[in-house]
């Protein structure tokens, strides 16, 4: 297989009826590291929003079992790329994933910004950082699949395009991106997961590394010191040219999901999708007893 191959039988594909199998080419084939990093970063930037970060923060998700949280976090989202909306396997991880969030009092509207990000940041670090663009067939379907499973989420009024999405990803986080201690501590406890990943030594460095990847409006929303221009070319410039090195490897022939990651940690045993995720209990560590109704809605699958 010739590097440029299966971009072209992407190609060929429909956008729109073949969203989830093209999705599932460029994120296990084409760009599995990329695709982590910027979902890793899609998160990471919600805590900026200060009615997500303060909720996590109660929850002590984030804080007590960073790893779990993530390890969960990356398996369900992954369930249904891997698998398919009609398999079992995606089934229940949507089922998971509503019944963890109909726990506590989300707002449509946050519900939708964080489904934005799963369709923005990975276009924008792989445009950035990948061993090539994306095209417009990887683009259209991203956004087709995530509408898709915004609907299994019962979150309304879902952007109907990329640049919908974009749009919107933009004006919320200019309208909400704001500082609040608590967010801080969620946004702390997610670097130090990410360091603890690497030799303890490492720790400052990567955080200075990961903290000169992120924009100005995320320093500015956690109060973190900018870092100097000089660290932001030596790190950004060191990943372009791990994109560029991956252009000139040969083609992944099999597939590389999340489950496959070094940093899932959480499961050596293997793991059930029936399985993964919290089960909040009403009245403790941030579970409403009772609900606005604003997300409340949303369906088992």
């Amino acid at each position: 297989m010739k590097r440029f191959e299966r971009l072209g039988r992407i190609r060929r594909m429909d956008p729109v009826a073949d969203a989830t199998e093209i999705l599932r080419l460029t994120a296990a084939y084409e760009f599995p590291w990329d695709f982590t990093r910027s979902l890793e970063l899609a998160l990471y930037r919600t805590y900026a929003v200060p009615s997500i970060g303060r909720l996590l923060a109660e929850t002590a998700e984030l804080t007590d079992r960073s790893q779990k949280r993530y390890d969960d976090t990356a398996l369900l989202l992954d369930a249904v790329v891997e698998h398919g909306f009609g398999s079992d396997q995606a089934r229940t991880a949507i089922r998971r994933i509503n019944q963890m969030h109909r726990s506590y009092d989300i707002s449509n509207d946050d519900m939708r910004y964080v489904l934005c990000t799963f369709v923005v940041m990975p276009r924008r670090w792989i445009d950035a950082y990948g061993w090539r663009r994306l095209s417009q067939h990887e683009v259209v379907a991203s956004a087709v699949h995530y509408r898709t499973l915004g609907r299994h989420l019962g979150i309304k009024d879902i952007p109907e395009s990329y640049e919908e999405f974009e749009s919107h990803l933009d004006a919320y986080e200019k309208a909400h991106f704001g500082w609040d201690e608590q967010a801080r501590r969620v946004s702390d406890a997610t670097l130090d997961l990410m360091t603890s990943w690497y030799p303890r030594p490492l720790a400052p460095v990567l955080r200075a590394s990961t903290l000169a990847l992120l924009d100005e409006p995320l320093l500015r929303a956690f109060r973190y010191e900018p870092p100097p221009a000089f660290a932001r070319a030596v790190v950004r410039g060191a990943v372009r040219a791990r994109g560029r090195a991956v252009r000139l490897l040969p083609p992944r022939r099999a597939p590389h999901f999340a489950r496959q990651n070094w940093e899932i940690k959480s499961y050596p045993g293997g793991y059930r999708p029936a399985d993964l995720g919290t089960r909040p209990v009403p009245g403790v560590r941030g579970c409403p007893v009772r609900h606005n109704g604003a997300s409340s809605g949303a369906p088992d699958e």
